[in-house]
């Protein structure tokens, strides 16, 4: 600093004259919160070695140990059934290259190993309710591989500082305790991110889904098992693994009562109705989410999904852009049927690879609460989609969201779903029978971000909705409620709204 105003700052000093810091912005001084929403990886599988965080680095074995069905030491990890990458991909990975893989986790991506490129689309894994629920094991996280339909493939994670969004999440904030919402898959994880809640389905058992409702020990928990056999050998069989659990909650993928659904319309019915007699299709929802007590305050939102409008229009297809119904929560709700108002106005294309998205952010037009699923070749899931490929597509997002005019009392959180099926180290923290499950990462992103900092502040998806709740002054969904209060009964706390990771003002 040049001396003469070095010199300048001492004699107000003397004077009692200081320069006042720049006021810290309040809660109240965001205007925007984006929430983009990615595919099934657990946090260790893409951040497990990221500086700082509850990671990889010095666990101990009985950290990652997996334990078979009888509860016994795997000598081995079992091998990845079917091999590592879905049969159309190359380079194939067949199943012979991992047998007798040591019992603990491993890069899936190390050049002298099974050299599985972030670029390579790895087959699926289960990622189902009561499984997950099983690999959890009390806290334990030691039957990953053993109820899983992928063998040793759960316990893969790769060098995630290679991608775009780890330097990102190195800029700004990363949340290294942050769980999915509920246990098992995509289906029931989107309707926690809006409305807290699990979809039911009255009657299931005179209804058309009647042979989806799951077998279950009296636990509610595990499913009954068909044969116990070592999972070195083969995968696991159950009696009845059904999308509906025996109480009628649909926990497993159902598929929207509207369109675009992955069921069609009835033979002579109404073409913006999925046919009601099949046996995978839920009826309307009535559970309030938070679009409607957002739109009751008068507070502007939208739900952007990639290549919605293409798909209306029947040009989906496997590949691109793979567009998922049952990653669109607001289409199952009878508020969102079509011909509605509220379906017009809320649910909008997002656009292929997110072009009409892209359109809204540049030209500052983004909704005070603003959802983006992108579609399926560009959200990372395994079986259909890489990790490059989308992590690429959320961070030309972001780069778009921090050129907005309304980048400046904005905050952005990316996470994803649900795990996937792989592997973490950190147990969820006890609450009620839905969930938290398995620990997945979320990035916060915002001029009011901390800066370079890792928040060790224990989440889970409802924190988007707490963050909602609390700053547009809305009521709390009853499923948060309840969630508090069972954390609170075995002896935890109540998860934050994602505040901490921000320099608010009184926060």
């Amino acid at each position: 600093m040049p001396v003469r105003k070095l010199a300048l700052l001492a004699v107000l000093a003397v004077a009692g004259i200081g320069f006042a810091a720049a006021p810290r912005p309040a809660l109240n001084d965001i205007q925007n919160i984006v929430v983009i929403y990615a595919e099934n990886r657990s946090f260790d599988n893409l951040y497990g070695n990221f500086p700082g965080a509850d990671g990889l680095k010095n666990l101990k074995p009985a950290k990652y140990r997996q334990t078979d069905r009888d509860g016994s030491l795997m000598k081995v990890l079992p091998p990845v059934w079917g091999g590592v990458t879905e049969k159309s991909v190359m380079p194939v990975i067949p199943e012979s290259r991992t047998a007798d893989m040591p019992n603990k986790p491993f890069a899936l991506d190390d050049p002298k190993g099974l050299n599985s490129a972030l670029t390579v689309v790895t087959r699926d894994l289960w990622h189902r309710f009561y499984q997950n629920q099983m690999q959890i094991h009390g806290g334990r996280n030691d039957r990953f591989a053993a109820w899983a339909d992928s063998g040793g493939l759960v316990m893969g994670h790769y060098d995630g500082s290679h991608l775009p969004l780890w330097k990102i999440a190195q800029q700004y904030t990363l949340a290294d305790h942050f769980f999915m919402g509920a246990f098992g898959g995509s289906f029931l994880n989107h309707q926690w991110l809006i409305c807290a809640c699990v979809p039911v389905y009255p009657n299931a058992d005179q209804s058309p889904a009647r042979k989806s409702i799951a077998a279950v020990e009296a636990d509610g928990v595990t499913l009954k098992v068909a044969t116990i056999k070592s999972a070195i050998g083969n995968q696991p069989e159950f009696i009845s693994d059904g999308n509906i659990s025996p109480d009628f909650y649909a926990v497993n993928t159902m598929q929207p009562p509207y369109q675009p659904s992955n069921v069609k319309p009835a033979p002579g019915g109404n073409p913006a109705l999925a046919d009601p007699a099949a046996e995978n299709r839920l009826p309307p929802q009535t559970a309030i989410t938070i679009g409607d007590l957002l739109s009751a305050k008068g507070v502007s939102w939208a739900w952007y999904a990639g290549a919605w409008k293409a798909t209306l229009e029947g040009h989906n297809n496997r590949t691109n852009p793979n567009f998922q119904f049952h990653h669109q929560p607001f289409n199952y709700f009878a508020s969102m049927a079509p011909g509605t108002e509220q379906r017009t106005k809320h649910l909008k294309d997002g656009g292929l690879a997110g072009a009409e998205f892209l359109k809204a952010v540049d030209s500052g037009a983004l909704e005070q609460v603003t959802f983006y699923k992108p579609q399926g070749n560009l959200n990372e899931h395994a079986g259909y989609a890489d990790i490059q490929a989308g992590d690429d597509h959320i961070a030309d997002v972001i780069a778009h969201l921090q050129k907005s005019p309304q980048w400046k009392n904005m905050v952005v959180i990316v996470t994803y779903d649900e795990n996937g099926g792989f592997w973490d180290h950190v147990a969820p923290p006890k609450a009620d029978r839905w969930g938290p499950g398995t620990r997945i990462p979320a990035i916060i992103i915002s001029d009011y971000a901390k800066k370079g900092r890792v928040d060790h502040t224990p989440y889970d998806t409802t924190s988007i909705l707490r963050l909602i709740t609390r700053r547009f002054q809305l009521p709390v969904l009853p499923g948060i409620a309840d969630r508090d209060a069972k954390l609170k009964a075995n002896g935890g706390t109540a998860l934050g709204d994602l505040t901490g990771a921000l320099n608010l003002f009184g926060r």
